[in-house]
């Protein structure tokens, strides 16, 4: 299917999550909107629990039975995904849409070999031989980055390093040439020294494939390398939204402005010196949620972030904060 180059692959607008609870309603997701084209990374951040990867699953069709997903929008490649049916889901996922999980041992199944995931990944979704298939799948291993591709192919997820075994989930989700992949913290689970080779393999790899990335982290350092857009979640909610450059150059929501004093510059935070914190903790969204959830830790907050937040700024550059300038003003920074 060719993709209309002016249009948006993905268009969310609204997206709405709802778990019931035995307290009430928990709103994990609350009304998100965001556009992403091909050939684009777009990064997530957030703290832990902010609705991130609930958001990813909610665009796979992963989520759980109980959870109630709910939007004005929800459109891949011109399909709206919120009225697809199980079997249209089934085709787009591991084809079109793609998605990396956290722990690679949880991705990959024990009881089979490398060659058999990774062949099975392409003939589920493509009428060809297995021997086409084996083809491919060597040919990604070493596009990864694994030597001895061929080898590789008949030991076990166990026999594998954590890195060796990301980068077999990497080279699987690019088996059928997909057109959007979710990546949900796919270095986390790895070591420090490994992490960032994974990273500029994936960012490499879908500059090279024009592939389209939704990266979701909680590092503004992983955020500040690689991505092209940027996402601000906080509870539930994008906060920001906007290119990278000017989210980092010009961070508008205090959330945001926050996040970005807690990580040491090179060049501005000085050696020895403390970073920023950002006090409080995050409100329960549980029940009636109302006016803006950082209001609580926020030193720039009046009796109006109690009330419906207006969105500030043009696209591609948007915040939500009743303080028209984010209250950069009465930080003492230029609005």
């Amino acid at each position: 299917m060719t993709q209309d180059k002016s249009k948006p692959l993905l268009s969310v607008r609204g997206l709405t999550l709802d778990i019931p609870l035995a307290s009430g309603v928990l709103h994990a997701v609350r009304g998100i909107d965001f556009d992403l084209h091909s050939g684009k990374t777009l990064c997530i951040v957030g703290e832990s629990g902010s609705g991130k990867s609930l958001t990813s699953l909610a665009i796979m069709g992963l989520l759980d039975k109980n959870i109630k997903r709910s939007a004005d929008r929800l459109e891949f490649g011109g399909i709206e995904l919120t009225k697809a049916s199980n079997r249209q889901m089934r085709s787009l996922r591991g084809n079109r849409i793609a998605m990396i999980f956290q722990e690679p041992m949880t991705s990959l199944n024990p009881a089979y070999t490398i060659g058999d995931q990774l062949i099975e990944a392409l003939k589920l979704h493509r009428n060809v031989s297995r021997e086409v298939a084996r083809a491919r799948a060597v040919e990604l291993l070493e596009k990864v980055g694994i030597t001895a591709a061929a080898s590789r192919l008949g030991q076990y997820p166990h026999q594998l390093s954590g890195g060796l075994r990301q980068r077999v989930v990497i080279a699987m989700a690019l088996m059928c040439e997909p057109e959007l992949i979710i990546a949900d913290e796919p270095t986390t689970a790895l070591d420090v020294t490994i992490q960032a080779q994974i990273l500029s393999l994936l960012v490499d790899l879908t500059k090279q494939m024009n592939v389209a990335m939704i990266l979701i982290t909680h590092d503004l350092g992983v955020v500040a390398r690689v991505a092209d857009d940027v996402g601000v979640m906080y509870a539930g909610a994008l906060v920001e939204t906007g290119p990278a450059a000017h989210v980092f150059g010009k961070p508008m929501h205090p959330y945001t402005r926050g996040l970005l004093r807690c990580i040491p510059q090179p060049g501005k935070t000085a050696r020895g010196a403390e970073l920023g914190t950002i006090p409080g903790i995050v409100p329960s969204l549980v029940g009636d949620v109302q006016g803006c959830a950082f209001r609580t830790r926020c030193p720039h907050a009046v009796e109006a972030c109690r009330n419906a937040i207006p969105s500030h700024g043009a696209p591609p550059h948007q915040f939500a904060c009743v303080h028209p300038d984010g209250a950069r003003a009465a930080e003492g920074e230029l609005a």
